[in-house]
């Protein structure tokens, strides 16, 4: 019998992909999608996608969807406690593995997997260590299609919010910055490709500028903020 699995869906490529390859190989029971959700705006935590979208990609997809909502800005410590409540439930269904599209952010695997083994439960990584340009020519090459509609404005502009990632849009990019926007770059929508029984429909809306301010210095000075461009895909 194959183990029970929950998929952490962030509705973008790197985890489209990592689907694709797990439901390949067939290792594990893909029982659940769990989606991290800011409660005020009802939408995925840093992608900025609609939760109406998200839930048509779970439909799409055909696996059962668990989103948990968290507040505007919540504490580590309210971050653990709904995570807590929430994999709880998760366990009662007898899921013992958690997946994530992760590839190459060493302290944050390290994080999921001593949360994970303080309540019993292992984590996978499928893209783990692959090479990222290879990673994204494999995505085109399958079929995928994807949406950029988050940019981290100290790495990309305005410009390449709401692009669709092609091979044009990988020669465009800096130098400096991931073709799989690893490093919180950027984030995309994945609405297309050969997980999907349909299409997700969606139109592209305006795209708007956000700030959030960064941590204060040591002497307690502001340090200035972060700007991040989203574009807004609105439902059809």
């Amino acid at each position: 019998m194959k183990p029970k699995a929950l998929f952490n869906w962030s509705s973008g490529k790197d985890s489209a992909l990592a689907l694709y390859q797990l439901l390949q190989e067939d290792q594990y029971e893909i029982s659940t999608l769990l989606t991290s959700i800011n409660r005020e705006f009802q939408r995925i935590s840093m992608h900025g996608v609609h939760v109406s979208l998200l839930e048509q990609q779970a439909l799409s997809l055909g696996i059962p969807l668990v989103k948990m909502e968290l507040p505007k800005e919540p504490s580590m410590e309210e971050y653990q406690e709904i995570m807590k409540k929430t994999m709880s439930g998760i366990q009662s269904q007898g899921i013992t593995h958690s997946i994530f599209g992760d590839i190459f952010l060493e302290d944050l695997r390290q994080y999921r997997e001593s949360q994970l083994e303080s309540i019993g439960m292992k984590a996978v990584f499928p893209l783990w260590k692959q090479n990222t340009p290879d990673l994204i020519q494999e995505f085109l090459n399958l079929g995928f299609k994807t949406i950029v509609t988050c940019v981290n404005g100290a790495y990309l502009d305005k410009s390449f919010a709401g692009r669709m990632i092609d091979h044009s849009f990988i020669k465009d990019l800096p130098e400096n910055v991931d073709p799989c926007g690893e490093n919180g770059e950027f984030h995309t929508f994945t609405f297309d490709g050969p997980i999907f029984k349909n299409p997700i429909p969606f139109e592209i809306g305006e795209t708007v500028k956000k700030t959030y301010p960064k941590p204060k210095t040591d002497s307690g000075e502001e340090n200035g903020e972060y700007i991040f461009w989203f574009c807004n895909l609105i439902p059809k």
